[in-house]
């Protein structure tokens, strides 16, 4: 069996388990539209369970394999190229990156995969200094979205076993003034995060942006805050 094979044979394993049903259950969650076939996790775990039995299987072969899975546009596809190249973690290093730079550039289109790009892969690889944050640095003006997005979601990740904030902030900088609502809610996150964690610093770098960055921002990082907190905060009219 090469890649491409495994590739078809994934792609056979989702046409013949596909359901309505759960494509109306989940396309509500996804205003850009939602491209699936319909698995349950269950037939998705399974079947990347069976892939790893074969001993043929190393993590040449998943990377080829997912850059085909993701390029399809096919939300299960992409589902199966993060389940299997996560199994492969040991392995990682700085191409790893790069390979994930490939995947934002052909194929990744929804925040869910974005996300879990970062918990499983990007987020990783700086844990285990593997990469550094200027690893990320073109990320912050890529023409996907999504990629732009995993900069501060990333960043998540990380801001528990860090005291590297004033850093995290200064790189977040480029993206404050985005003009795509998906890396607003990124950095929204992100900052309401950072704020349970270290208030002071955090509330300094809101004050900064408060009048130039768009609202949705602070209306997620200041979510947890108090009304009156809160009101701190508010665009000057």
């Amino acid at each position: 069996m090469n890649p491409a094979e495994l590739y078809d044979d994934i792609r056979n394993y989702c046409r013949e388990n596909a359901d309505e049903r759960i494509v109306k259950k989940y396309s509500r969650y996804f205003k850009e539209g939602y491209d699936a076939y319909g698995l349950s996790n269950n037939l998705l775990n399974n079947k990347v369970k069976s892939i790893l039995n074969n001993s043929d299987i190393n993590i040449e072969f998943i990377s080829k394999t997912c850059r085909l899975l993701v390029k399809s546009g096919k939300y299960e596809e992409t589902s199966f190229a993060i389940l299997l190249l996560k199994q492969f973690s040991k392995e990682f290093n700085s191409k790893t990156l790069e390979e994930i730079n490939y995947w934002f550039e052909t194929g990744i289109n929804n925040w869910a995969h974005t996300d879990a790009i970062c918990r499983e892969f990007t987020s990783f690889l700086l844990k285990n200094r593997i990469v550094n944050l200027q690893s990320f640095d073109k990320w912050r003006n890529a023409k996907n979205k999504f990629q732009r997005r995993a900069v501060p979601v990333t960043l998540i990740h990380i801001l528990k076993i860090t005291q590297e904030y004033e850093a995290f902030f200064e790189f977040i900088e480029p993206l404050m003034e985005d003009n795509e609502r998906v890396v607003w809610q990124g950095l929204g996150w992100f900052l309401r995060e950072a704020w349970k964690i270290k208030k002071e610093e955090t509330e300094s770098f809101l004050l900064k942006w408060k009048d130039k960055a768009p609202r949705l921002i602070y209306q997620y990082a200041t979510e947890k805050m108090s009304a009156e907190e809160k009101k701190r905060f508010k665009k000057k009219k």
